[in-house]
């Protein structure tokens, strides 16, 4: 699939304790949710060729990357911190009245929100798209065959790693899937929700008018939320030079396992692992 047709969209806030660590809590101390264990909110990343307002919106450069992370032109000591996560391709579906009538996840694989660190910043989306190559997505997709606790994505786990100096540190906490505080069917209905009725208030926008002014896209790469650092990740951003990595394996399989295949690049021989690597450049 041609993903520079398909809008790009997160999930702030839906693991336990990653926007405290990522500094990010006090953006959303005014947006309100019915269920404590709710996510904070959808955001854009990427809109597909848009138009009218948006038509010369940073939002329009095609963020995504499965080899490079680009530190910003002019900018070599910017604070960008790789951000693991679930990324689901999602086809949507519409009613009559172009509102969202359902979600079907098609695939998923591993994917690396990656952000820019900047206090102070109004929208979540100003963080997350700087030019080309600022976050990435494996080209190892895995097909969904339930999006749901009986299905294959149910038993993989989200592991991330990063390469300094030749040295491998774990950079975020070797994480289940089930461990999202919304999943699956709750998910899926909290997602559409936003779609149709999220506010352009504080660090929200408002995704249904996006999506009108994308042409109402057939897809949606959906990120579900970014796992909890380590204590090297959660301090150390990246350099150039460092390489990134985001795995999802299957339980079957252990970190230590998944960390050698890493240290050895011999990853290929499983095709039930997706591997996002990502060298970080100068932009």
């Amino acid at each position: 699939m041609d993903l520079t047709k398909v809008i790009g969209l997160g999930v702030a806030g839906n693991f336990a304790g990653h926007l405290e660590q990522a500094g990010e809590l006090e953006s959303f101390k005014d947006v309100k949710v019915a269920d404590v264990r709710a996510p904070k909110a959808v955001f854009p990343f990427y809109l597909p060729f848009p138009s009218g307002k948006m038509a010369d919106s940073f939002l329009k450069v095609f963020p995504l990357s499965s080899s490079e992370i680009r530190i910003p032109a002019g900018e070599p000591d910017a604070n960008l911190q790789p951000e693991p996560e679930v990324g689901v391709l999602t086809r949507i579906e519409y009613d009559e009245n172009r509102r969202v009538r359902e979600l079907f996840p098609e695939y998923f694989g591993a994917y690396n929100d990656c952000s820019i660190r900047r206090p102070g910043a109004v929208k979540i989306s100003t963080k997350k798209n700087w030019g080309a190559a600022t976050k990435g997505f494996s080209s190892n997709m895995i097909r969904i065959d339930s999006f749901s606790p009986s299905g294959n994505i149910a038993g993989y786990r989200i592991a991330s790693f990063l390469k300094r100096d030749g040295i491998l540190y774990e950079y975020g906490v070797d994480s289940a899937v089930n461990g999202y505080s919304y999943m699956y069917g709750e998910l899926l209905s909290w997602i559409r929700d936003r779609m149709n009725n999220q506010k352009d208030e504080g660090p929200q926008e408002n995704i249904s008018e996006y999506l009108g002014l994308t042409g109402f896209p057939e897809y949606a790469l959906i990120s579900i939320g970014a796992t909890r650092y380590t204590p090297f990740g959660e301090k150390e951003y990246v350099r150039k030079g460092d390489i990134s990595y985001v795995v999802l394996y299957p339980h079957g399989m252990s970190h230590s396992e998944i960390a050698e295949l890493l240290r050895t690049e011999t990853w290929n021989r499983f095709d039930c692992i997706s591997v996002l690597r990502q060298e970080v450049v100068l932009g």
